[in-house]
């Protein structure tokens, strides 16, 4: 065997061990269908829930209720969607997507994601707005960063792009909307649509 070959072979166990350490990368049109599910939440909210001009928006108050409700529903939409589609995309390798590297996925995830939205319920308990979503974005994008060195895809990227969205937000509390947006809504749907086409090229 030459030292190329040596090398080659080296190489490709190498590549084989770091992805039987990593989940398979997540589906490209689930990240699509989570910006979609983002853009129609926010604009129905934006619609029928948010207050009007010179009125404020309390905890306890209707429209908050149900901002909660389709804020959870688009959360519970993309999960659900991500599932099945890298459900899919497992089968289709031969790979498994529950074992020891998904559990850590998951726990890296939840981690920052969870301990962000106790702080956020905390701060919305003492009327405080501003900021949420700009908070929304920085500990998503965290959670995605921490979550990202358990899986194959390059989603640190879209985590970094939603830490730094979410910082631009907070230096322009009155446009959080417009921020969220953006950012849950439109940097989805450019990720998952360059996950896709690559996905396609594979």
């Amino acid at each position: 065997m030459s030292k190329k070959d040596y090398l080659k072979d080296i190489n490709h166990i190498k590549d084989m061990m770091d992805r039987s350490s990593r989940f398979i990368s997540l589906s490209g049109i689930s990240g699509v269908f989570a910006g979609c599910y983002a853009i129609v939440g926010a604009l129905f909210a934006y619609f029928y829930l948010f207050p009007k001009p010179g009125e404020q928006l309390y905890i306890h108050s209707w429209n908050f209720s149900w901002l909660i409700i389709v804020a959870v529903a688009v959360m519970l939409l993309s999960i659900v969607t991500a599932i099945w589609l890298t459900s899919r995309k497992a089968k289709k390798h031969n790979a498994k997507i529950w074992d020891i590297t998904t559990y850590r996925l998951v726990i890296n995830f939840l981690i920052p994601l969870v301990t962000g939205g106790i702080y956020i319920l905390i701060k919305l308990n003492s009327q405080h707005y501003g900021l949420t979503a700009s908070l929304m974005l920085i500990f998503y994008g965290l959670a995605l960063v921490n979550a990202s060195k358990y899986t194959v895809g390059n989603i640190k990227y879209l985590g970094y792009v939603e830490i730094i969205t979410g910082l631009i937000c907070a230096m322009f509390p009155g446009y959080g909307f417009w921020f969220w947006l953006i950012g849950f809504g439109l940097f989805h749907i450019i990720y998952g649509s360059i996950m896709f086409a690559e996905e396609k090229k594979g």
